[in-house]
């Protein structure tokens, strides 16, 4: 259902975004920002967007340090910035009620952070601000007073902080990994779901995948769920409520814990923060673990590493490097004519190699 919604808003957003952009008159550039004491940032999209987002509002608010920081997202990410103390307010653009709130209101900034969909550059034209900023991946350019270089070979984080850049900030020291602040609340539910593995050492596991593409054989994660609970390890399995068929399956080999289906996002961050490892695909799971300091083991395929794989050496990646991959491009997924085999196929020795590594390096 979620799925097809987001197929229907892009095939929307190709013909009435790309024509609405085409009709606005086109923003003269602009070099001096100035002064800032209001921001509005615009991030459509899902999970992983967000997330890598939020080192960059971090280092905005260092920058403009009295400014008011206000977040326009929707429904399947705003949870994200729960996670980010820089934040003073979020709206969801597709909750009516919020529209009147932020479409009134007038900012000396607009940063439009979606990188090639049309529509969103539209909302920052229709709303009040002095600058407007955003990426010149297309005709969407037109929107920005400040356009923005987008690469598709730089990690995401980096593209984001292209923006930051633009602005006049300091980006040299926009933190890489544990950069969410998890509530006390969501701690405390974190301690009461994690009873049952008492203080034994966990790996999560998530199954689940923004695309079924994206997503590792059930019978493979049971492999890895046997071999951590050899070494000793309990076993999590975390996801939404999609991935609780999935999640069932993992655990009715004698998984330690099956939270699926459970938890918030907020929550699923508090339980990552304590793992010692992530096993699962490219998702939006996977830049929550890296924003809590989790390290993690993914299964790459149709996904760039050079733009979503995170960075550093608690971070492994596995691919089986086919020609044909990666495959997506501007946030779309072709159909696959090999059946997904980019991610189904990968062996779960080489999935156990890195993990294990992980772990003995997590025990030195």
């Amino acid at each position: 259902m979620q799925f097809s919604k987001i197929a229907f808003l892009k095939k929307i957003d190709a013909v009435v975004g790309s024509a609405l952009v085409r009709l606005l008159p086109g923003l003269p550039c602009r070099e001096y920002v100035g002064s800032v004491e209001s921001i509005l940032i615009i991030r459509p999209g899902g999970i992983g967007d967000a997330v890598l987002l939020l080192p960059v509002i971090d280092v905005l608010r260092r920058h403009f340090p009295t400014a008011t920081i206000c977040v326009l997202a929707e429904k399947r990410n705003w949870a994200v910035f729960e996670l980010c103390q820089n934040v003073d307010r979020t709206w969801c653009y597709d909750n009516w009620r919020h529209w009147r709130q932020f479409f009134l209101r007038r900012y000396d900034v607009v940063i439009d952070t979606e990188q090639w969909y049309h529509l969103s550059a539209v909302i920052s034209r229709c709303i009040s601000a002095r600058i407007r900023c955003g990426f010149a991946t297309n005709i969407r350019r037109r929107a920005f007073s400040v356009p923005v270089a987008y690469s598709l070979e730089d990690y995401e984080m980096d593209n984001f902080l292209r923006l930051a850049l633009s602005l006049g900030a300091k980006v040299a020291s926009a933190k890489r990994s544990g950069f969410a602040c998890i509530a006390c609340a969501d701690e405390r539910t974190a301690t009461q779901l994690l009873a049952p593995v008492g203080d034994r050492p966990f790996v999560v596991l998530f199954p689940g995948g923004s695309s079924d593409i994206k997503q590792w054989q059930t019978a493979a994660f049971n492999a890895v769920a046997a071999r951590c609970r050899l070494r000793g390890y309990a076993v999590v399995i975390v996801g939404g409520g999609s991935d609780v068929a999935s999640a069932e399956s993992i655990a009715a080999s004698g998984v330690s814990v099956n939270l699926a289906g459970r938890m918030t996002l907020s929550q699923t961050a508090a339980v990552l923060n304590r793992a010692v490892a992530l096993v699962g695909g490219d998702s939006g799971v996977l830049h929550l673990a890296v924003a809590v300091g989790c390290p993690t083991v993914t299964l790459f395929g149709p996904g760039s590493t050079l733009k979503w794989a995170p960075r550093g050496s608690q971070h492994r990646v596995v691919s089986l490097g086919l020609k044909c991959s990666p495959c997506t491009l501007f946030g779309h997924i072709p159909p696959c004519p090999h059946g997904g085999r980019c991610v189904k196929d990968i062996p779960v020795e080489m999935v156990w190699k890195q993990l294990e590594d992980l772990l003995d390096c997590a025990g030195e």
